[in-house]
């Protein structure tokens, strides 16, 4: 037995061969699958704004070929005077999309006490600052909804597994790991996205891999480039924001993507997903 392996009996592929794939009802009464031959797109603004903005984010990513939709409501931010989301006013205005597009929703869960507000929510995500919050991962083991686990600013795979597992232990075995970048000593970028680990994951764990090239560069400029290298690196989706108007956006301008560019992306992606042997989009 491995002695890594050994740690996250739940998570390991040495104790669960087969692939993790995580399937939900999409637009139009499609399956959005995460895992398996199919590479999804997560796409939308990093937080709610309003019901004007995230219903139109909504349906631009739809159109382009996203198959759910994100959107913060609770933001942990760095500063205490930084936008802080609408909270639950914001997560109506999420759902209020979800209803008129019929994208599955993502958004971020902060603390224990939310639960309660995400009975609609599709796939619950915890993010890098609350990866090892150990208490809120022991909670959501307990509900049977796909959670969305992020890898902390500066943890090890293992770390991140190890997380997974505090989760699996409880019953819930529907998790999405996500790569978003981690600290490094250089600042030409936001993060360092660490493609390494996206095989690395593969290999040892039987979850589903994706990627977050958004907040990994925090310069929309380099999102195009490290979704392709992602998809190429066999990430089994990817999470992209984007904002009607970046150099508005309260949370996040700068890595965030326009409708229109955001469609440039989607047409070229097809031809990375196929060369990867996966297909984009809803099955």
């Amino acid at each position: 037995m491995n002695p890594d392996t050994s740690q996250y009996k739940h998570a390991s592929r040495e104790f669960h061969p087969a692939d993790t794939v995580i399937e939900l009802l999409g637009a139009d009464g499609k399956p959005a699958v995460i895992g398996g031959d199919y590479c999804a797109v997560i796409a939308g603004p990093c937080s709610v704004e309003n019901r004007e903005q995230i219903t139109g984010i909504a349906a631009a990513v739809k159109k382009a070929g996203a198959v759910f939709l994100r959107g913060g409501a609770f933001k942990p931010r760095t500063s205490p005077y930084s936008f802080q989301g609408m909270g639950k006013e914001g997560l109506e205005y999420l759902l209020y999309a979800k209803k008129e597009t019929g994208l599955p929703v993502i958004t971020e869960i902060t603390e224990i006490s939310q639960i309660v507000l995400f009975n609609n929510v599709d796939i619950i995500q915890v993010g890098a600052r609350n990866m090892q919050n150990f208490a809120l991962l022991k909670e959501l083991g307990r509900i049977h909804k796909p959670i969305l686990l992020k890898r902390g600013h500066a943890s090890t795979m293992t770390e991140l597994l190890l997380a997974a597992e505090h989760i699996m232990t409880g019953g819930n075995d529907r998790i999405i790991l996500c790569e978003r970048g981690i600290r490094s000593f250089d600042n030409y970028a936001r993060n360092i996205l660490d493609l390494a680990i996206i095989p690395a994951l593969k290999q040892k764990s039987h979850l589903p891999v994706i990627v977050d090239p958004s907040h990994a560069t925090g310069l929309s400029r380099m999102v195009p480039a490290m979704a392709k290298a992602a998809i190429a690196a066999g990430a089994d989706g990817l999470m992209i924001e984007v904002h009607n108007d970046p150099h508005k956006a309260l949370c996040d301008g700068e890595q965030s993507l326009t409708p229109e560019a955001f469609a440039i992306l989607m047409d070229s992606l097809q031809k990375y997903t196929e060369l990867a042997g996966k297909k984009l989009g809803i099955k």
